[in-house]
């Protein structure tokens, strides 16, 4: 399953958070904080998943590592014990460093979205999300990392101010902050691998097709 890929060993993701640690010259950064004048990382998460909570967030306090999860309320409200249930949620959201972010309402790609579906998987995720949680929502994912021209301009619309995609690479002053890109992080990264993209060793995969 080629989702496993983003199924990481919780030995392995504490190796790799341990290693982001020792690295001196590297800035660790929440994503509503990026700064793309200095070379930093931003940590984040799609989809909502319960191990955010019970595994990932427990690491990254320790180290008092600020990080973003990305989170569709369909998810949320689906009652698939993978995922944030709302307390769970909201206890996530009072971790030390994390920022909640939207994900789309339905975690469908917004590419193929009619004009009136794609406003409401923008405007309602923000929200649902501002809701429960009682803060502004303004950072987000586009779910399955599908974007063009049309969904970067309704996420302006709908109030987004940095919004992440899936195209690989780093991020310059240049780079639009509505389709940031992002490096994945995989199960298969042994820490030579990990800290070759976090080097950025790896940006050359945004020239792939």
């Amino acid at each position: 399953d080629v989702n496993n890929i983003y199924n990481l060993d919780s030995g392995l993701f504490s190796a790799q958070i341990s290693h982001l640690s020792n690295c001196d010259n590297l800035g660790i950064v929440s994503f509503c904080n990026l700064d793309m004048s200095d070379r930093s990382v931003a940590i984040t998460f799609d989809d909502g998943f319960l191990n955010t909570l019970t595994v990932a967030a427990k690491v990254l306090d320790q180290h008092r590592f600020p990080f973003t999860v990305f989170v569709s309320p369909a998810k949320v409200i689906s009652n698939d014990c993978l995922f944030l249930d709302r307390g769970a949620l909201v206890e996530l959201s009072t971790v030390n460093g994390c920022t909640i972010g939207a994900h789309g309402f339905s975690h469908v790609p917004l590419t193929k979205c009619e004009p009136k579906t794609l406003q409401q998987e923008l405007q309602d995720s923000k929200r649902w999300l501002e809701d429960l949680l009682s803060v502004p929502v303004n950072t987000m994912s586009y779910p399955h990392g599908k974007v063009n021209n049309r969904v970067r301009n309704v996420a302006n619309l709908s109030g987004y101010q940095l919004v992440a995609s899936s195209q690989p690479g780093g991020n310059t002053k240049q780079t639009d902050p509505l389709r940031l890109r992002r490096t994945e992080i995989w199960s298969t990264d042994r820490i030579d691998v990990f800290q070759d993209k976090v080097s950025g060793s790896w940006d050359w995969m945004k020239w792939l097709p």
